[in-house]
């Protein structure tokens, strides 16, 4: 009766786990699918870009082609469009120029509807010169370190100071601020604050 027993209860067990394990993995899958993150990152928010100089923008007017058209920000920071002529887009976000153009249209269309989307952002641009391979200006299109700009360049000559890197910054009062950046702590784990995120129109010097 013993064994009986013993047989029953490997059987009862055995008929009990196997769904249960199949139903946990089946759960954990089903979590892991559901709390995958959408890729929210990859969506343009058109109310935090600030249009500025050399940005290309398409302008688009719905059912009027004859006004809508891709336009370069002008070095006055202004753009032309038909019936309107010259708008300031330098310094305004696409949602603040669309309402605009929106509102002076309203002049010649009944309802007009407007989308202003940002093509090329050439304004956003940063700087590296000295002793890199590709020195020059960069477009500044995703988050960027002191890091990044030089292996962007091409890394260091021979004859660098690596040591001795730093990153010119006009802040926004229109103070100026030398940023110094050492190479050699960086890369070994030293001081990883120098390592920052450049900004735009920041310029790296690598003497």
């Amino acid at each position: 009766m013993k064994l009986a027993h013993l047989i029953l209860a490997v059987l009862i067990a055995t008929g009990i786990n196997a769904p249960a394990s199949d139903q946990a993995k089946s759960k954990v899958s089903d979590q892991t699918n559901s709390q995958t993150p959408a890729p929210v990152e990859a969506e343009v928010q058109p109310d935090g870009y600030v249009i500025g100089e050399d940005d290309v923008l398409a302008v688009n007017v719905w059912k009027e082609p004859e006004i809508s058209r891709s336009v370069p920000v002008r070095p006055d920071g202004k753009i032309s469009l038909p019936l309107i002529g010259d708008l300031r887009a330098s310094g305004r976000t696409p949602v603040q120029l669309q309402d605009d153009i929106k509102r002076q249209l309203l002049n010649y269309l009944s309802d007009p509807e407007v989308s202003v989307i940002v093509q090329e952002a050439k304004s956003q641009k940063f700087n590296i010169l000295g002793e890199v391979e590709r020195p020059g200006s960069y477009v500044l299109s995703r988050s960027m370190t002191v890091l990044d700009a030089i292996a962007l360049a091409g890394g260091f000559r021979d004859f660098a100071k690596t040591s001795k890197v730093y990153v010119l910054r006009v802040n926004a009062d229109g103070s100026r601020a030398c940023i110094p950046f050492n190479y050699k702590e960086v890369i070994r784990g030293r001081k990883l604050s120098q390592n920052v995120e450049l900004e735009t129109h920041d310029t790296v010097v690598v003497p």
